[in-house]
């Protein structure tokens, strides 16, 4: 009889089923079909005659596997001739594909925008303003897309869009300021990208990475018209700008040209755009739970909603893995809780904060909790889906009884490196490091507790 896997092992199996059930290969693959007579996208079809050409542009983490879904559904197709396109994607996913040109918009484990994000993303714009009324434009969209498609509107540069964020973010405005204000000096965010098509029809296929798969938040909406305007960001730049000329002459210039000449009605008249989210953290939470199940855990589902401090949420997990053990829980042995969503870190116990990311930084609290308890029987993981987790090349971090012995006989001091958000040298000293590498996709977090 073939031996049990350990329980790290059955975790680690949950984890990548609902990985794999948002493969951005697989999801796009199955959302397009062609026949002879026509071209079906989720559920729209658009017959063949009629329609000249496909163009196929996007971004995101998930953009590699998404473009190679597109080629996959073509191959053989009356379309396999007429499409081409350009996808902007972290360094680590370029690979070869047939027609559409994968192009590394920022390094490995880098999420800013770049100089070559910029070219990317302006070769992208010439490619969709030039297209003809009956061509179509297909847009793919995933988490990480706002970073991967920065296109400043001129005369912004890329260090002035910087200098802006910068600002506003040291200054305490919320993500909805935040974005009112990058939207307003952008060329594709917020549904710019979508009006810059020349086409009839733009069709968007998005994974989504945002809790509440709100279309206008994932990567910054660039087929979702924006509902702000050039006078609420020169509010939001007036309110948290202690002093105006810290914001860049050329960021005033294009609010102000905005300001005095409102935008034409070039959103109304911009042919139809379809926007449809294909995958999402639901997606991998519903795989992982089937799996969990299959395996002979009873489960407790938290849910795909779950936010809030990524410390705080590893000590909460740890304390219902201990009330589950003895029997105190929502469902009995063996279990597995599951959990989605993203928390954040909290930065501001330190000035310098060391390497890690907030799957790392939870774990860890996660383990901080269970310092003084029997682990045994007890698993407990959290992970990036995209294979990314912070400016580290982990996805995120795994404890059991086995990390927690190596822990303590090495005497770390786990709250100093709480203290100094460093849980990636903390967890490497122990093999508590989750690595996958780049995983093509990208729906947020996903924890998975075992408890035998």
């Amino acid at each position: 009889m073939a031996e049990m896997p350990s329980l790290s092992e059955r975790a680690l199996q949950i984890w990548k089923s609902g990985v794999q059930a948002v493969d951005s290969e697989s999801l796009v693959r199955n959302a397009i079909h062609v026949s002879e007579q026509e071209l079906t996208v989720c559920g729209h079809t658009f017959p063949l005659k009629g329609h000249e050409n496909l163009v196929v542009v996007g971004a995101g983490k998930a953009g590699s596997g998404m473009a190679a879904g597109v080629e996959s559904a073509l191959a053989g197709s009356p379309l396999a001739e007429r499409y081409r396109g350009w996808v902007n994607v972290p360094a680590d996913c370029v690979r070869p594909l047939s027609k559409i040109n994968l192009y590394p918009a920022r390094p490995a484990s880098l999420n800013e925008p770049t100089p070559e994000g910029v070219y990317g993303s302006r070769q992208i714009l010439k490619m969709i303003s030039e297209l003809q009324q009956d061509d179509l434009c297909l847009v793919l969209i995933s988490g990480g897309g706002s970073a991967l498609l920065p296109a400043p509107l001129p005369p912004v540069t890329l260090e002035d869009k910087q200098a802006v964020t910068r600002l506003l973010m040291s200054s305490g405005a919320t993500i909805q300021e935040l974005n009112c204000v990058r939207k307003q000096i952008s060329q594709v965010k917020g549904g710019r990208l979508a009006q810059a098509a020349t086409c009839g029809t733009v069709i968007a296929l998005i994974i989504s990475d945002v809790v509440g798969d709100p279309l206008d938040i994932i990567a910054s909406g660039p087929t979702v018209r924006d509902s702000s305007t050039p006078e609420e960001a020169i509010r939001i730049l007036e309110q948290f700008a202690p002093d105006l000329h810290q914001i860049p002459e050329s960021v005033w210039k294009v609010l102000r040209a905005h300001e005095e000449q409102p935008e034409s009605s070039t959103a109304e008249s911009q042919a139809n755009v379809i926007n449809e989210i294909i995958g999402s953290n639901a997606t991998a939470l519903a795989a992982s739970e089937k799996t969990a199940l299959e395996l002979g855990f009873e489960v407790y589902s938290m849910g795909s909603a779950n936010e809030g401090i990524a410390a705080a949420v590893g000590k909460e997990l740890a304390e219902l893995c201990l009330k589950i053990r003895d029997g105190q829980g929502p469902v009995h042995r063996p279990a597995c809780i599951l959990s989605g969503g993203e928390p954040v870190v909290d930065l501001s116990s330190t000035s310098r904060p060391g390497k890690g990311g907030r799957n790392q930084e939870l774990v860890l609290a996660a383990l901080e909790r269970l310092w003084e308890e029997d682990m045994t029987g007890i698993c407990l993981l959290s992970g990036g889906t995209d294979g990314e987790d912070g400016p580290t090349d982990a996805a995120g971090g795994i404890i059991n009884a086995g990390i927690l012995q190596q822990a303590q006989e090495l005497q770390l001091n786990v709250d100093d490196f709480l203290q100094a958000h460093n849980a990636y040298p903390c967890l490497s000293q122990i093999r508590g490091l989750l690595k996958t590498g780049a995983t093509q996709t990208n729906v947020m977090d996903l924890r998975v507790a075992l408890i035998e």
